[in-house]
């Protein structure tokens, strides 16, 4: 829903951003992602102790995301009448609950229901986050405060998860659990504290869930979400293979230190431009995985070549999660966190598709065949963009 700024929307613009909110917001979704990523970190301490596989300590991770994908569009619908803050606040206790458990927990069938149930309550404060930030500032500094609201993802993946894995090789995967539930209880007073509360939607005016979803441009957004989101975690799952395929096999760590730096510089990048250029940064930032893509596929063991394609992937894919949460918002209106759960499941989705189709990919015709699937679903994202010029990515100051 673009329009152009008003005076008294233009005068907002310049205020000061309520950070210390924004960054509990922040911190949320950090251990968010941290709690989901844990596991992939300390996989031999894990099966070492708990004298499982390595493959069934991995399925960790997959009980996270399935908690995720099933629950959130209902966890999300159920607590639209709830006051803001106190869902919000919901979701934090999920992860000091059952991160602590997981702690202490000494039987793998129940450590999985206690991953399933950590991943619904990432579901749930998804869900939230985006909707949060913006209700905390005015429309034209929306963009902005989803900018830094969406910190969290990014220094997760690039410093939080190695931070944590040095931590439990240190002091154990168990005590390195017990850190991030002590972060989730410290997070919950700093929200009390610092995060404005808002009402809830009354009973009469809670959309449904499909007519969200009919909501002119909010199935548009999805698309590109799954199209995107799949041909990033197709090459980002299968990083290993496709460095080893390159003759960088030792890589590892310093190409996604790279990716991660990148990421942080296209959130700086996307938080100053999104709120005027909202449509043309999605677009800019397609060409540019794309052009990745194709660098990705030439680099033959050139150790610069590879750094600067990352580079490009990484600074590219930095701001989608705020390009695509508040173009997500901006369709959906008065639906927004119905959408943003949504939002939530279809990520997810594209997050366990890129694994099960990179995994085929793999397996059959091999890493070379990745940079053609990839470029197809930017190909269709793209398109699914640049028609959307009325609804979903609408021309214009937002």
């Amino acid at each position: 829903m673009t329009s152009l700024l008003t005076a008294p929307q233009a005068s907002a613009s310049t205020a000061r951003l309520p950070l210390s909110g924004l960054l509990a917001l922040a911190l949320t979704g950090f251990i968010a992602i941290l709690s989901e990523t844990l596991p992939a970190g300390l996989l031999d301490q894990i099966a070492d102790g708990m004298q499982i596989s390595q493959a069934m300590a991995g399925q960790w991770v997959t009980a996270y995301a399935v908690g995720s994908l099933l629950t959130a569009i209902p966890l999300v619908t159920l607590t639209q009448g709830w006051y803001r803050r106190r869902a919000l606040l919901m979701a934090i206790a999920g992860f000091v609950l059952f991160n602590g458990l997981t702690a202490l927990s000494t039987d793998n069938h129940l450590t999985l229901l206690l991953r399933f149930f950590t991943g619904a309550a990432a579901g749930l404060a998804w869900g939230l986050i985006a909707g949060h930030a913006r209700r905390m500032v005015a429309p034209a500094q929306q963009g902005k405060a989803m900018a830094v609201a969406m910190l969290g993802q990014p220094i997760a993946l690039s410093l939080g998860l190695p931070i944590a894995t040095w931590l439990g090789t240190w002091l154990g995967w168990r005590a390195t659990f017990a850190v991030v539930t002590l972060a989730a209880l410290l997070l919950a007073g700093w929200v009390v504290r610092a995060v404005p509360d808002f009402p809830g939607q009354p009973a009469g005016k809670r959309p449904a869930a499909m007519g969200v979803l009919r909501t002119p441009g909010v199935a548009r957004v999805l698309l590109v979400i799954l199209a995107w989101i799949l041909g990033h975690n197709i090459l980002y799952t299968y990083i290993v293979p496709l460095l080893a395929a390159a003759g960088m096999a030792t890589q590892v760590g310093q190409v996604l230190m790279t990716f991660g730096l990148a990421s942080l510089a296209g959130i700086a990048l996307v938080g100053l431009w999104v709120d005027r250029h909202l449509r043309g940064l999605v677009l800019l930032c397609l060409a540019g995985f794309a052009l990745a893509t194709l660098a990705l596929g030439q680099v033959q063991g050139s150790v610069w070549l590879m750094h600067a394609s990352v580079a490009l992937w990484g600074l590219t894919y930095g701001g989608a999660p705020t390009l695509l949460q508040t173009a997500c918002a901006d369709a959906a209106g008065e639906g927004g966190d119905v959408a943003q759960s949504m939002l939530v499941t279809v990520w997810n989705s594209a997050i366990a598709l890129g694994g099960i189709i990179g995994g085929l990919l793999l397996t059959g015709p091999g890493v070379t065949v990745f940079g053609a699937v990839v470029l197809g679903l930017v190909a269709l994202a793209w398109l699914a963009v640049l028609s959307g010029q009325r609804a979903g990515f609408a021309a214009g100051v937002r």
